[in-house]
């Protein structure tokens, strides 16, 4: 279970991992190893976020969300599984407490009339 706050948390269940190649320097290594990892978490179907925290997570991720609502987050920053998954993992979190803080409420108000000079 990965907690994102005490009161959201979310099910090992909902996140896919698929560990793929890397290129980049390594050596011999490189052409062995499946470091890079690609995290894949599907917004609209995941009980363990309200509708309104889905909508802000949607416009926030942007590009790296399907047509599907499918939120696919690559990490290749690291030379190891491990590191990959758990940087994966913390971007995850860092965008849904992004999608959680609701926004301002914007209140209109009217321009303040200066008021002229008597000469």
């Amino acid at each position: 279970m990965i907690e994102v706050t005490p009161s959201v948390k979310i099910e090992e269940s909902e996140i896919q991992y698929d560990f793929i190649r890397v290129s980049g320097p390594g050596g011999q290594n490189v052409n062995k190893v499946a470091s890079s990892v690609q995290l894949r978490f599907d917004i609209r179907n995941s009980p363990s976020l309200e509708p309104d925290v889905k909508e802000r997570l949607i416009k926030l991720a942007g590009s790296r969300v399907t047509e599907d609502g499918i939120l696919i987050i690559e990490a290749k920053r690291y030379r190891t599984q491990d590191q990959n998954r758990f940087d994966a993992n913390q971007r995850l979190i860092s965008l849904i407490q992004k999608a959680l803080e609701k926004p301002k409420v914007r209140r209109a108000t009217r321009p303040i009339q200066p008021q002229l000079a008597a000469c």
